[in-house]
């Protein structure tokens, strides 16, 4: 009798420590994909201001209603848009540009206001699926033609 309370005890104790332990990996795969796509999506932003540097007119040429996707060439070491869908292994990365506007003094606003051709707000969006459903982060900046050009 002592033995089969013994193997209960144990048999609880074991379960307990496998469900803790599934428990510890699955956040920690989470954390993992959450800090990638962090990642990713700062590395966007970062990608269309180095298409900026390059030309103005790389960004100037881009609608404002469409979601466009990053591809890196590694033969001219440089940034380019498409529309054709890319993942980045299991993340599905996409940017917009939005016009900017400013008031009489310069100031940004997000109603009325003065359109400014020489900047832009770049909204890139990095999502994946996990086992609950769909995460995205989405990272918001603004760019301007610093070289005038």
């Amino acid at each position: 009798m002592e033995v089969l309370v013994a193997i209960s005890i144990l048999s609880i104790l074991v379960g307990t420590l496998v469900l803790i332990t599934n428990m510890y990996l699955s956040g920690a795969e989470s954390n993992l994909y959450s800090t990638q796509g962090a990642y990713l999506a700062e590395e966007g932003v970062e990608a269309v201001k180095s298409m900026s540097d390059v030309q103005w007119s790389n960004i100037t040429s881009l609608s404002t209603s469409t979601n466009y996707f990053l591809t890196f060439s590694t033969s001219s070491s440089a940034w380019a848009t498409t529309t054709k869908a890319s993942s980045v292994g299991i993340f599905y990365r996409t940017f917009a540009l939005s016009d900017v506007y400013r008031d009489a003094e310069g100031h940004l606003v997000t109603n009325g206001g003065i359109s400014d051709s020489q900047s832009k707000k770049v909204t890139v969006s990095v999502s994946w699926m996990t086992k609950t459903g769909t995460t995205t982060k989405i990272i918001s900046a603004y760019i301007t033609n610093i070289l005038g050009d």
